[in-house]
């Protein structure tokens, strides 16, 4: 007799009031133990030795002169152009019907409708 047992591996999920509880406990707990809190100036964090790191900055390299390719491309629309057409389904052979969805106002499918 084989005995199967389910555990729920999910994990519990915090709310938000949770979370704050949580991080008003560790800020409580830090001041304390005699921690300070600092104010530190707007925009001060990001600034490495008083001035912003540019290092992660765009536009600081010149403008760099691009390649022309228009060769490239001609030689590409030439040879769509040689393609030839796709060939038409041959007269006698009757078309397949087609499935088609009826959409409501959101765009949830309601119905399926089948037209030749």
């Amino acid at each position: 007799m084989d005995t199967a047992i389910i555990i729920d591996m999910t994990k519990p999920t915090k709310t938000k009031a949770q979370t704050r509880k949580e991080i008003e406990s560790q800020i409580e707990s830090f001041i304390r133990q005699q921690g300070e809190i600092q104010q530190v100036e707007m925009g001060a964090s990001g600034l490495q030795d008083g001035k912003y790191n540019t290092s992660h900055m765009g536009f600081i390299e010149p403008k760099k002169e691009r390649t022309p390719l228009n060769h490239v491309v001609a030689a590409i629309q030439q040879r769509k152009s040689e393609k030839s057409p796709a060939t038409a389904l041959p007269a006698n052979k009757p078309r397949k019907p087609k499935k088609k969805v009826i959409y409501d106002d959101f765009g949830d499918p309601i119905r399926y409708v089948w037209e030749d």
